[in-house]
């Protein structure tokens, strides 16, 4: 008999053997079947070329060591602020449910032990006994398993707010998030990393706390228990099984980490790429491109795809490994170390009777079985640990470049190498805070890759001198007011101007907000601020846009909102309002805020001739000082000075003569 079951055994094993082998090879060769399959279903064009700002890293990125944890640590101090915050309230309390769902594990395997050994030994009384006391006990098992579950998802949900908050903080902190956009070439897709990355950090941190804080508690209790009653050896046997099980699979599970990084990148990198089509499907539509778009989304998602596959492979590959070595193969070695006492001469387990013997055996084997359990659960942890250190490192990512952008630092592919040279270097230049004052003093208008397009540029304006700037396209008009509103960096020079407050900025496409009619009249105002500044209500409002001769979109929208009308109408005011609407809802709004300057980039290229003739004296009568580009020559009358670069590095600053304002009107 004992040879036919070795030979079974053995044949078993030969078969698990071959099996394990097929799916290796089934799963080695998938890909090369499934890219013959997208080859004929995918218009994959291997000549699509596209470049996304993100930098390679030089080495592994994320990886379980003490970069990590200091990472892991510095996040979680955001997380959860302090030990009286509410957050680690909740860590205590998931701490205390999860130790009362052990209890509740220990007395669940004592109290069927005993239910089964009376029904074996046909005791009804005992039987109707202990089943009472399960019924019970059941209700208070259910409600300590859904405090566990409403703790984890509490504490998921105060992490990802307090990170949110922190980096929100961070992003849109002065000019920072258009720094990260137009400055820094590290992070193509911060809505990624802010969105959805950070979800995914808080999910599997508080995921890794339940699944290393219980095992380690079961391992604790039952490691005492087991001890105090069958000795040391037993236990000791399969914690040595653990210590060498985990190394193993640590080593075996490093490229989760980086693998885990690369799909992040490549997620936000395929909803950049939609975002873009989003953003520019107008001129897209005007120039047919969308079979070019198609095939550049398409690519884009096939990298994603084709990462996910061998992502998706490597991991099957390892579940198998994890549930062999952490599950399986634990369970083995529970019920080996489990049989060591009774095979034991003169051990105190084998005093009794062959019933009190299986009694014994039933619940310590059952102890170490649940043992095993953690233990095998406390191994496959180590592969969340290693997502956790993917997720750790995208967004440790973006903190980081926060950091640097808010103290001034930013890094950037350089058309050349300019630092220490006559033209400075980005941040050398100064800001002088003055009011009712611009003055250039010998600033290179530079862009931020280190590209000249005027070497020095000087000149001075006091509030009520006008200004016209005009030359040809790329001359550096735009550059110089990015500058002048520190969106930009100054490469050497000094800035003489008012605080950011008083100086305002209308392009040739102004910005509407989503929010009430008001709203867009104020904005970056909300009601709370307006009503605040004191001397402002609805009615100086409705002068404003009587001003832009713009009152009929109250009586507008009157009429198409009957729930909130007026000023409290709330509408899509991108597609609601026309071009030359939008640009006099603007121009309300510069009268609204009256700052000292104010800089008009094209932005009354929509309005009638007569209309912007009335806005600009009322800009004159309010001490609002201009600087406008326009190629408008009726515009040249509201101006005593013009601006003039010629697109080859030189400028002129003069005044502007009476016979050009005759020729130009």
């Amino acid at each position: 008999m004992a040879p036919a079951l070795s030979k079974f055994a053995t044949r078993r094993t030969l078969a698990g053997a071959v099996a394990v082998s097929t799916l290796i090879w089934i799963l080695r060769n998938r890909s090369r079947w499934t890219s013959k399959k997208t080859k004929n279903q995918w218009p994959i064009n291997n000549d699509i070329q596209y470049i996304i700002k993100e930098q390679k890293s030089k080495s592994p990125k994320a990886q379980v060591n003490a970069v990590f944890f200091r990472r892991l640590y510095q996040l979680l101090k955001i997380g959860i602020p302090g030990v009286l915050s509410p957050e680690f309230g909740f860590l205590f309390l998931v701490a205390t449910a999860l130790i009362g769902r052990t209890l509740c594990d220990l007395w669940l395997i004592n109290k069927a032990t005993l239910l089964e050994t009376s029904i074996v030994n046909m005791n009804h009384l005992l039987f109707r006994r202990y089943l009472l006391h399960l019924f019970g006990m059941v209700p208070m098992i259910a409600i300590v398993n859904n405090i566990l579950k409403y703790a984890l998802s509490e504490m998921k949900l105060r992490l990802r707010t307090n990170i949110t908050r922190n980096l929100m903080d961070d992003y849109l902190k002065g000019f920072t998030y258009y720094k990260m956009s137009n400055l820094d070439s590290r992070i193509a897709n911060p809505d990624q990393l802010l969105t959805t990355d950070i979800d995914k950090f808080c999910e599997s941190c508080t995921d890794l706390y339940s699944n290393i804080a219980k095992p380690l508690l079961d391992i604790g209790l039952y490691v005492y228990r087991l001890t105090a009653t069958i000795g040391g050896q037993t236990p000791l046997f399969i914690l040595s099984y653990l210590v060498i099980a985990g190394t193993c699979l640590t080593h075996l599970r490093k490229p989760i980490g980086t693998m885990t990084v690369k799909e992040q990148r490549l997620e936000g990198e395929y909803r950049h790429i939609n975002s873009r089509l989003i953003v520019n499907s107008e001129e897209i539509a005007f120039y047919g491109g969308n079979n070019r778009e198609k095939l550049t989304l398409l690519t884009s998602f096939h990298k994603l795809v084709t990462h996910l596959r061998k992502f998706l492979e490597f991991k099957a590959l390892m579940g198998v490994v994890d549930n062999y070595v952490g599950k399986y193969f634990a369970t083995i070695v529970g019920f080996y170390a489990v049989s060591i006492p009774f095979f034991q001469e003169n051990h105190s387990v084998l005093s009794g009777t062959p019933d009190h013997r299986f009694r014994l055996y039933y619940t310590y084997g059952r102890m170490l079985v649940k043992l095993a359990e953690a233990i095998g659960r406390l191994i496959v942890a180590g592969r969340e640990l290693t997502r956790l250190a993917g997720f750790t490192a995208r967004v440790t990512e973006i903190k980081l470049v926060l950091d640097d952008l808010n103290a001034g630092k930013y890094e950037r592919t350089m058309i050349s190498d300019y630092k220490d040279k006559v033209i400075g270097y980005p941040g050398k230049g100064k800001i002088v805070p003055r009011d009712n004052i611009i003055r250039f003093d010998n600033v290179p208008l530079m862009t931020p890759n280190g590209d000249i397009l005027i070497k020095e540029l000087s000149f001075e304006v006091k509030s009520g001198m006008n200004v016209l700037i005009c030359g040809p396209n790329g001359c550096g008009k735009s550059s110089m007011f990015r500058i002048l509103g520190e969106l930009w960096p100054i490469w050497s020079g000094t800035i003489t101007k008012p605080p950011r407050g008083k100086l305002f900025y209308i392009p040739q496409r102004p910005y509407m907000t989503l929010g009430t009619l008001r709203d867009q009249i104020i904005y970056p105002h909300t009601k709370e601020e307006m009503k605040r500044r004191g001397n402002i209500n609805d009615e100086d409002l409705k002068k404003f846009l009587e001003l832009v001769q713009l009152t009929h979109l109250l009586d507008r929208e009157n009429l198409v909102n009957n729930e909130k009308e007026g000023w409290d109408a709330v509408a899509d005011w991108m597609d609601v309002l026309s071009g030359g609407e939008k640009q006099r809802i603007a121009m309300a709004r510069l009268f609204y805020h009256k700052p000292q300057f104010a800089i008009l980039d094209e932005c009354t290229s929509a309005v009638s001739v007569d209309v912007e003739d009335s806005m600009y004296r009322y800009c004159r009568q309010e001490n609002i000082t201009l600087f406008t580009v326009s190629h408008r020559r009726s515009l040249w009358k509201h101006h005593e000075y013009y601006l003039h670069m010629d697109g080859r590095g030189s400028y002129e600053f003069k005044p502007i003569e009476q016979d050009t304002i005759e020729f130009g009107s």
